[in-house]
């Protein structure tokens, strides 16, 4: 059951879903140059950061959404490049989640034929309870999509 909601969760992100209470979609740029730059967003009381380096070529277009599961239990965050291949060379990548602990998350290199996604090898990143990260010395600065999902935590009354 929870898989499923998870696949409901990040396919209505990840198709661009309408702004509504429940998800947003925002595009921005990743710059190259080798400095670290940080994007962020909330919804409701989920926040997600995705910090990162990149090296080669010029700015690209990059989506960022978030989404929640009707109850509000459940957050995603999805941070993508529509193109489906990034030309930039990632030395370091970061996805930082507040409200909730990381329950699964996935990376991908690149998107090939237009629609199948080439996952990174699990060794290439580190999954923390609040955090996806970049593994030194193994991963191999391709990144085309990140996908985090999130249980939230919920006051007791």
């Amino acid at each position: 059951m929870f898989q499923l909601l998870v696949f409901v969760v990040c396919a209505a992100t990840a198709r661009g879903a309408a702004e509504d209470d429940r998800s947003l979609t925002v595009e921005f740029d990743v710059r190259p140059g080798g400095q670290v730059h940080s994007f962020s967003k909330s919804l409701h009381t989920f926040t997600c950061t995705f910090t990162y380096a990149a090296q080669g070529g010029t700015n690209e277009k990059w989506h960022l959404s978030l989404g929640a599961s009707d109850d509000s239990a459940v957050y995603s965050c999805s941070i993508w490049r529509p193109q489906g291949r990034s030309y930039l060379f990632f030395t370091q990548f970061k996805v930082e989640t507040v409200g909730g602990t990381i329950e699964f998350a996935d990376a991908f290199s690149k998107v090939v034929d237009g629609e199948k996604e080439v996952p990174l090898q699990k060794d290439e990143y580190i999954i923390r309870k609040k955090s996806v990260s970049h593994n030194p010395g193994h991963f191999r600065a391709e990144l085309s999509k990140l996908m985090v999902v999130v249980r939230a935590h919920h006051e007791e009354l």
